[in-house]
């Protein structure tokens, strides 16, 4: 490789060069840089100077480029255009402010987070921040981008979109399975339930017709769906299983179905944010792909129950 020092005009010249070529006009090339008429041709004549040849004729309104002008002029914007091109490419571009998002926790764990990795993949300029709360979380109020909660209706002054329906059943262990073989076989097993949501037994057993006033059968309450599902796959007792949040499990037969019975609760699962939300690109992108997966799944959940 040569040690040569590379013998090239100043950038600062062949910027105004360029601009001049482009615009005909010293003065509309000066207005395009930001400098004076007068700067703008010194930098021209020296370049002239350096390179021995006449760029532009001059007349008293406007100038025209020379032959050799016009030639040296495709090869200096080529040449420019190639260096903006990569100087773009590898800048820093400022981070874009964090997306943040509020979840109850079991549906961040069992629903979100499975599908994290192909939302980064898709657009991996976001940077999503996830937080998890039990309590009932306002967007507008507590600040964030987001959040995802259970409820009813989309709450009132709230845009949202339903991720999952609420659709419950019983579930248990396989060891446990066999021992159910009609409903009132529940009566001689505990029944799990969680503090977030104590209603859902009452409401499965009025679905199928069945009165239980749970003081004729052993009930074990957990703080968090996710320990009511886990202390069910470990043999303890049955869960109440909402459908979006164990399909896994259902699937590597952790859990299993001991009865078809499915209830659909009213309420579904929603990412609420506030009006006007989607002018964030960031959220719209978010938004966009939940509900293309919210319909996946939906889809996928009714072929396998086929």
């Amino acid at each position: 490789m040569s040690d040569a020092r590379r013998r090239l005009p100043s950038l600062q010249a062949l910027r105004a060069f360029d601009a001049a070529a482009r615009r005909l006009h010293f003065t509309h090339a000066a207005q395009e840089l930001s400098v004076t008429p007068g700067a703008v041709s010194r930098q021209i004549q020296v370049l002239e100077a350096e390179l021995g040849v006449r760029l532009f004729d001059r007349h008293p309104r406007n100038v025209a480029l020379t032959d050799e002008g016009k030639a040296y002029a495709v090869e200096v914007a080529g040449a420019l255009d190639r260096l903006e091109l990569a100087t773009n490419r590898i800048r820093v571009r400022p981070r874009m402010r964090p997306l943040s998002v509020c979840a109850y926790p079991t549906f961040a764990l069992r629903w979100l987070i499975p599908r994290w990795r192909a939302f980064q993949q898709m657009h991996p300029a976001i940077d999503l921040q996830l937080t998890t709360s039990l309590a009932v979380v306002d967007a507008v109020r507590d600040g964030f981008d987001a959040v995802v909660r259970f409820s009813e209706t989309v709450p009132t002054g709230e845009i949202g979109i339903e991720l999952a329906p609420a659709e419950i059943f019983p579930v248990c262990s396989p060891a446990l399975q066999g021992s159910l073989r009609k409903i009132e076989d529940l009566r001689r097993h505990a029944l799990i339930e969680s503090a977030s949501r104590p209603r859902d037994w009452q409401r499965w057993f009025k679905a199928a017709g069945l009165a239980m006033d749970g003081k004729e059968t052993n009930r074990l309450k957990f703080e968090s769906l996710s320990l009511a599902y886990q202390a069910a796959i470990e043999g303890v007792g049955l869960a109440m299983g909402i459908g979006c949040l164990i399909e896994d499990d259902l699937q590597m037969r952790r859990l299993v179905r001991p009865f078809d019975l499915v209830h659909r609760v009213p309420g579904a699962f929603y990412m609420l944010h506030a009006p006007g939300g989607r002018a964030n690109p960031q959220l719209a992108a978010l938004l966009d792909f939940l509900q293309n997966e919210a319909v996946t799944a939906t889809s996928t959940l009714m072929a396998r129950r086929k």
